[in-house]
């Protein structure tokens, strides 16, 4: 089994909330030189503040755009594994397809052809459990079609799927897809447009107001803490394995109902959820992965429950709450004007 000890790595949307926590167990694994490159869009420096300090001179940082095919070129120089992470929201996608195809389509095809020109050893790609759509098998296995998608976004996910599978056939570029169900944990964005719906809650629970469910709150998901995303990352680079893909989950399906009573739990908030109406963007229903072939050939199975998740990610917001309200305290703390007539 190979390691990350000791190599040159790049990682794609590495200040983004699951890149960060990859940077993070890279250095702590003894990565000889992690480049991150982002474009700070979603992503945010505070996030590699942690990596920043425990591995000084380790991580470089370069601000730049995966759409950018000569930057992208430029910082795989020298990379021996490369942790493609850069993408959009499923709900921006939705809003602005044309971005989403140059980011999602266009920007992979940057950064599997540098890979493929550089000789990286292996691609360790985040794909989405978006690709299988409404599955009509539960717990879905990795052998589930994905004709059942009608999001843009699953089928940029897909579509690189099937790019990796061909730079694989075309170059002998070996990768491993990753594709992560429902991910949540500290760094999620908190001050996007595209805000995750654990956020909004949040921010509805500290201002007294129930968390607002969009739907009937039977819509199920399957949570994986962004810790054991990033740690499912790590196995699939250290493993010998190629040309495969992965689902990464926790296998357990929880209610969006459930997850708000969970969440109000953490928060120590005595609330009722509210119910409003579903999204437009997306109808899948359920989402239930199984995750036996993870378990058998990545050594990978999730680690944190949901509550001590929950209460995890309510920690971190919190502490970041207050540390925006300080400096917004600090900024409007200015020197005090007094009454010339008055200073005798």
């Amino acid at each position: 089994m190979s390691t990350v000890r000791g190599k040159k790595i790049l990682v794609t949307g590495g200040a983004g909330t699951i890149g960060s926590n990859l940077v993070d167990q890279l250095v702590d694994g003894g990565a000889h030189r992690i480049v991150v490159l982002d474009n700070f869009v979603r992503g945010r420096m505070a996030n590699l503040a942690r990596a920043l300090e425990r591995g000084p001179g380790v991580v470089e940082v370069v601000e730049g755009d995966i759409r950018d095919a000569a930057t992208v070129r430029k910082v795989t120089e020298g990379a021996e594994l490369v942790f493609h992470l850069a993408a959009i929201r499923i709900t921006q996608c939705a809003e602005e397809p044309r971005l989403a195809n140059e980011v999602m389509v266009d920007g992979t095809f940057n950064v599997l052809e540098a890979a493929a020109a550089e000789g990286v050893g292996k691609v360790i790609a985040s794909s989405s459990a978006s690709v299988y759509g409404l599955a009509e098998t539960f717990p879905t296995t990795e052998r589930h079609h994905p004709y059942n998608n009608d999001t843009f976004y699953g089928a940029a996910k897909a579509f690189n799927e099937g790019m990796l599978r061909s730079f694989h056939a075309m170059y002998g570029l070996d990768y491993v897809a990753l594709r992560y169900f429902n991910v949540y944990g500290p760094r999620m964005d908190i001050h996007g447009l595209y805000t995750e719906v654990l956020i909004r809650w949040m921010e509805r629970i500290t201002a007294g107001q129930p968390p607002l469910i969009l739907g009937d709150g039977t819509q199920t998901m399957d949570f994986v803490h962004v810790r054991d995303i990033a740690r499912a990352n790590v196995l699939a680079a250290e493993s010998e394995l190629t040309d495969e893909v992965f689902n990464v989950a926790s296998g357990t399906e929880t209610s969006l109902r459930d997850l708000a009573l969970g969440l109000l739990a953490a928060m120590d908030a005595d609330l009722v959820p509210e119910h409003g109406p579903a999204r437009a963007v997306n109808g899948v229903t359920r989402r239930l992965a199984e995750t036996g072939r993870a378990a058998e050939l990545l050594g990978f199975r999730a680690e944190i429950d949901l509550e001590t998740g929950l209460r995890d990610l309510v920690d971190w917001w919190r502490a970041e709450r207050a540390a925006d309200a300080a400096e917004a305290a600090k900024a409007t703390d200015g020197p005090k004007v007094t009454d010339a007539g008055a200073a005798r």
